[in-house]
C-alpha cells in the first residue's frame, strides 16, 4: 500500500469484502434461489437452467456471472450447488498461476461438482487454455517431462459445472466467454430491494429495525447488498450504545453521520474529490493527476475507488479535457456554480478571437 492511498477494504462503503464481511456473509447468505432478493431476471433465467438440468438428470451448463463486487455472485454460486444437490469447490483466478494448479483441482473433482472460480479474468494464460478443453470436452492434457521428451497424457474428467465470476467481463477472451452455456450480468439494486435485504439481515442478526430505519440504511447503500449489511451492523452498534437498540430513521441518520456516510452514500473520499473539484478548480475540467494531488490520494485510488460511483450517480463526468462536475454535484455539496461570463465580457462567446479571427 503506497503512502496516502486509501485501502478499499477500510471504507465503510467499499464493495470489497474484508474478513468481518466474509464471516457475517456466511451466516446471512440465502440457501435457495427463492430466498435470493433482487436480480429477478437473472433468478428467473437461472431457475430454468437448473430445473432443466435436474429433469435431464445431468449437470448444469457452465455459468458466467459478471458485475460489481458485493452483488451476490458468490452467493448465487453456492445456491447453484445447493439446487443441484452437489458439493462446491471454491477458488480464484489469482490463485491459479500455472496450468498444473488447475489440473490438480480439475482432476480431484467429483461427478456433478460445482467449481466456483472467482475473478476468473485474472487467471494465467496457460491455465486459461487448459480450461477451454476441460469445459468443452471434460478432458485435460497433462504434460509429463520437458523438452523433446515431453509427453502429453490425456486425463478424462467427470462432468462438472464451472461457475465463473468476474468484475470485468470485457477482459475475458472470447474463446473462454463462448464456452459458458449461461451468462448473466448482475445489476445494482434498487432502494426497495435493499430495504428487503436490510429487513432480512436484521432478522437474522436479531436487530430490531423499523421500516423507516431500513429505508434510511438502504438509501445510503450505493445499490449494493454487501454495503447495506455493513451499514446495518454499524448502525446496530450505534443503537446499542447510544439508544435503546431499536433502529429508526433518526438513529440510522445519526449513526451514519458519525461514520461520514451522507444521504446519497458518499463517504469522506467521495466528498473530498467533489470538494476539490468544485472549490479549487471551479468544477473543472481538471486532469486526474492534478485532482489526485489536491485530494492527497494516489491517482489509482481516485480513478478506481472514488470515480466509478460518482460517475454512476451523475455527480462527475470524464471528458477528453479532464474531470468535470455536473450541476447535481454543486447541488449535493450545497455550493453555487460560478456565473458564466456574459457574451460581451472578455472571454465570453461574443469576444472576437485572436487577430479578429
Amino acid at each position: 500500500m503506497t503512502p496516502g492511498e486509501t485501502p478499499p477494504g477500510e471504507r465503510l462503503v467499499g464493495s470489497d469484502a474484508d474478513s468481518e464481511d466474509q464471516a457475517v456473509e456466511a451466516a446471512l447468505r440465502p440457501k435457495e434461489l427463492g430466498e435470493f432478493i433482487g436480480q429477478s431476471r437473472v433468478r428467473e433465467q437461472l431457475d430454468l437452467v437448473l430445473r432443466a438440468a435436474r429433469a435431464r438428470g445431468g449437470t448444469a451448463d457452465h455459468v458466467l456471472l459478471s458485475g460489481a463486487p458485493g452483488l451476490g455472485k458468490t452467493t448465487l454460486s453456492m445456491i447453484i450447488a445447493a439446487e443441484m444437490g452437489a458439493p462446491i469447490r471454491i477458488t480464484s483466478g489469482p490463485a491459479i498461476q500455472h496450468a498444473g494448479d488447475l489440473a490438480a483441482i480439475l482432476s480431484s473433482l467429483q461427478e456433478g461438482e460445482v467449481l466456483f472460480l472467482d475473478e476468473i479474468h485474472r487467471m494465467s494464460r496457460p491455465a486459461e487454455e487448459m480450461l477451454y478443453m476441460a469445459m468443452e470436452d471434460f478432458r485435460v492434457d497433462v504434460v509429463v517431462g520437458k523438452g523433446p521428451g515431453a509427453t502429453a497424457i490425456p486425463l478424462e474428467l467427470p462432468p462438472f459445472t464451472l461457475v465463473g465470476a468476474t468484475t470485468r467481463a470485457g477482459l475475458l477472451p472470447p474463446p473462454l466467454r463462448d464456452r459458458f452455456g449461461f451468462t448473466a450480468h448482475m445489476e445494482f439494486y434498487e432502494p426497495a430491494e435493499l430495504e428487503l435485504v436490510v429487513h432480512r439481515s436484521a432478522g437474522l442478526l436479531d436487530v430490531r429495525t423499523d421500516p423507516e430505519g431500513a429505508v434510511e440504511i438502504a438509501g445510503r447503500s450505493r445499490g449494493t447488498p454487501r454495503i447495506a449489511n455493513r451499514l446495518l451492523r454499524r448502525v446496530r452498534d450505534y443503537a446499542q450504545v447510544k439508544a435503546d437498540g431499536v433502529i429508526n430513521r433518526e438513529i440510522a441518520a445519526r449513526a451514519l453521520e458519525v461514520y461520514e456516510v451522507d444521504q446519497r452514500g458518499l463517504d469522506r473520499l467521495d466528498r473530498a474529490v467533489l470538494g476539490s473539484l468544485l472549490k479549487l478548480f471551479g468544477g473543472g475540467p481538471v486532469g486526474l493527476s492534478t485532482l489526485a494531488v489536491a485530494v492527497g490520494e494516489e491517482r489509482e485510488t481516485v480513478e478506481e475507488v472514488a470515480e466509478p460511483f460518482l460517475v454512476r450517480e451523475g455527480l462527475l463526468a470524464r471528458t477528453p479535457r479532464g474531470r468535470i462536475a455536473t450541476p447535481a454535484a454543486w447541488t449535493h455539496m450545497g455550493l453555487a456554480p460560478p456565473q458564466q461570463p456574459p457574451a460581451s465580457a472578455p472571454g465570453g462567446p461574443g469576444q472576437p478571437g485572436l487577430f479578429g479571427a
